[in-house]
């Protein structure tokens, strides 16, 4: 079978076409990935062949994010879909789309629930496609009605056709209750390798604090890491900071001595040991420490971080801790209260083993999800 993945920019929405990827390689499948410049490092690190489309101009893009940070969060994360990934993203992406759909002939195409040109393509191709969910459906499904004026145009019924294709979730059913159809849940088995013992041979519990590529990207994420690192200190507990390439550790000032400081760590490995996480409520490192069985608080900052951080406290495996300290400079900022709460909070996490129980029920009704090559068998348009 040849699949054709398609994704936007960003980590976090490439990564969980990965395991698909990986598992149809391994099937023997012949597989392309299109997408936008900026994964071109992550692509030319794999295997698979790809192809690079387009992307839409910064002078495009920057007056919609201005506008982004200034609205509330439901706002904001409907002109993002909207705009950024819609008008703007299929735009820039449709040519290099069409053309891969008409010349290597895919049987099948995968994208990232934000990727959209590849389904126009795939619809005037007469491709099936499906798509793999990055976010909650609960959020997914506040998007789509934004899509008919952005994908109609394109065809007749895109935008319903897209709604009625197969839907591809790692999350359960009881965490996440999917409004699509045709729905398939599925797991991912990564194989931890060995954390590193930067403690000393301390054996308090391990506190993963990150805040993504993207939140982690931001002129105050310095800030945001500090404010985090403050709540942190004093517990009784190991803490692994990622704080990503893109984060001056300088600015962090002194450094506790239980606190340890990587640019970027396999999640893998530091789950596989972790008692808590603390993060920003993006969906990757949500979902990965929920399929890992390990409770979250979650400090939620913008696009569908809130709806995340919403699930993990009404599944009952975490806390949710919304920041007061309002924006600063256009980016979000953690308050003195804030502070406060989040050591509360990570407090209770820690001592309240119901919370632990809760996260390690979700892991086992991932657990009893299809395996990624499972999946493809099923999505197979020959069988």
């Amino acid at each position: 079978m040849r699949v054709l993945f398609a994704s936007t920019n960003g980590s976090g929405h490439f990564h969980p076409l990965v395991p698909l990827i990986d598992a149809c390689t391994a099937r023997g499948d012949e597989v392309l990935v299109v997408a936008p410049p900026r994964l071109e490092a992550s692509l030319a690190a794999r295997e698979q062949p790809y192809r690079i489309g387009g992307q839409p101009k910064d002078d495009e893009v920057m007056p919609v994010m201005t506008r982004i940070q200034a609205l509330p969060p439901d706002d904001a994360a409907a002109l993002m879909v909207g705009e950024v990934f819609g008008r703007l993203g299929v735009a820039a992406m449709l040519p290099a789309m069409e053309e891969a759909c008409r010349e290597w002939r895919p049987d099948l195409v995968l994208h990232e629930a934000f990727e959209f040109a590849s389904v126009v393509a795939a619809e005037r191709q007469g491709i099936p496609h499906a798509r793999v969910a990055v976010s909650a459906a609960r959020f997914t499904g506040s998007t789509d009605g934004l899509l008919r004026p952005v994908l109609d145009p394109y065809g007749p019924r895109i935008a319903e056709r897209l709604r009625e294709s197969p839907y591809l979730t790692r999350l359960p059913a009881s965490l996440d209750p999917s409004p699509y159809a045709v729905t398939h849940r599925y797991h991912e088995t990564p194989e931890p390798g060995v954390l590193p013992d930067w403690w000393g041979g301390s054996e308090e519990p391990l506190v993963y604090l990150s805040l993504g590529t993207v939140a982690g990207a931001l002129p105050t994420a310095t800030g945001l890491y500090r404010a985090a690192l403050e709540a942190l200190s004093g517990l009784p507990v190991r803490v692994l900071l990622t704080a990503g390439h893109g984060t001056d550790v300088s600015g962090l000032g002194p450094i506790p001595p239980n606190v340890r400081v990587e640019a970027w760590v396999p999640q893998a490995d530091v789950l596989h040991h972790a008692s808590l996480v603390v993060c920003h409520g993006g969906s990757g490192t949500t979902f990965g420490a929920l399929a890992a069985g390990v409770p979250l608080v979650c400090v939620p900052l913008f696009a569908d971080q809130p709806t995340n951080a919403r699930l993990v406290t009404e599944s009952g495996a975490g806390l949710a801790v919304t920041p007061t300290g309002g924006p600063a400079d256009d980016a979000p900022e953690l308050g003195t209260d804030d502070v406060s709460r989040i050591r509360s909070a990570a407090e209770l996490v820690l001592k309240e083993p119901s919370y632990r129980a809760r996260a390690e029920c979700l892991a086992d009704e991932v657990r009893a999800t299809a395996m990624c090559g499972e999946l493809i068998d099923a999505l197979d348009p020959r069988s």
